[in-house]
């Protein structure tokens, strides 16, 4: 595997014949949820007594991506949610080893979706390879809100830290390809769409002065299920759920796309007016699964299971999606 220089699109994506994506972390967790032909959840009994432990929820997100062709079989994690204990805790209650991981995955650099790298790292038996854009190790970051109140981020993302625990970084701001050509992590994501302009709170301090943090660093996972389309997972989206997509068709050359999951940042009054439009790009779009998580928002959320009946799917800590 290595870092990608400029180049000219499409990257290369292996077709597979199945995605499973577990659940690790996310803000929402409903033990009585029932399956779906595409989704299973979590079992809350041990024998024929309700289990006294469960899964907890977080404001964070983290997944397990398992793909697969004939007999071949790859596994990255995707974030690592927002405490050190909460996806461990998860792990545990879901019987899921990482052990057989090739690469984790970081959709950002903010704290809810890099709480649990550390543990996670000093966990594993062998060290894997930390896929991440290079802007996100920038600190400060903080956020400004209208009130005029700034909070700092915390520093949950430091390069040094990281390199004493043997940890392999790959930066790169263009798409990388992990798990034998069968997943595609977009890197940097072009953002064309007229309605989706980031995270205006979001602040660096640059030479001495307080400024836009554009948030670079976003990106999503891209794979390409046969016959079907993409699967498209994002952790916030802070490019626009829709940028996202339009940037995996952009890179793959592929137009259908199957599932989109993943954190849609659409909570809050900065973000509710934008959920029509983003509604009438994914009619246009017409995916089969749509899975909004982690900041999308209850109400955008709530609209998404209205507007698309048969391709919304709510999610739950501990549900396992499986595309085939």
């Amino acid at each position: 595997m290595e870092e990608k220089g400029k180049r000219s699109f499409p990257e290369t994506i292996q077709a597979v014949d199945r995605v499973e994506i577990s659940v690790l972390m996310d803000n929402y967790v409903d033990v009585l949820l029932g399956n779906t032909d595409v989704v299973t959840r979590p079992v809350t009994r041990k024998g024929d007594e309700i289990s006294r432990s469960t899964v907890v929820a977080e404001h964070g997100l983290s997944m397990l991506v398992r793909v697969s062709r004939g007999d071949e079989f790859h596994s990255i994690l995707f974030d690592t949610g927002y405490t050190e204990i909460g996806v461990p805790h998860n792990l545990k209650e879901l019987e899921i080893d990482l052990s057989g991981i090739e690469a984790i995955v970081l959709s950002h650099g903010h704290m809810d979706h890099t709480g649990a790298l550390h543990p996670i790292l000093k966990a594993l038996s062998r060290p894997v390879p930390l896929v991440v854009h290079p802007w996100a190790f920038h600190s400060p970051r903080l956020l400004k809100w209208p009130d005029g109140r700034i909070d700092r981020f915390p520093d949950t993302l430091v390069k040094e830290d990281l390199k004493k625990q043997g940890c392999e970084i790959l930066e790169s701001q263009e798409p990388v390809s992990l798990a034998g050509g069968m997943i595609l992590v977009t890197g940097e994501i072009e953002r064309t769409t007229p309605f989706e302009k980031g995270f205006p709170l979001a602040k660096i301090i640059r030479d001495g002065e307080l400024v836009p943090d554009p948030i670079l660093d976003d990106q999503a996972l891209v794979v390409h299920l046969k016959g079907k389309g993409l699967v498209v997972i994002s952790g916030c989206a802070h490019s626009g759920i829709i940028n996202t997509v339009l940037y995996s068709r952009k890179i793959t050359s592929i137009e259908p796309v199957y599932a989109i999951l993943g954190g849609f940042h659409l909570t809050g009054p900065l973000f509710e007016p934008i959920i029509g439009d983003t509604i009438v790009a994914l009619m246009e779009i017409g995916p089969k699964v749509l899975v909004p998580m982690h900041c999308t928002g209850w109400k955008a959320i709530n609209r998404f299971s209205e507007s698309f009946p048969n391709a919304f799917v709510l999610n739950s800590v501990g549900s396992k999606f499986v595309l085939s």
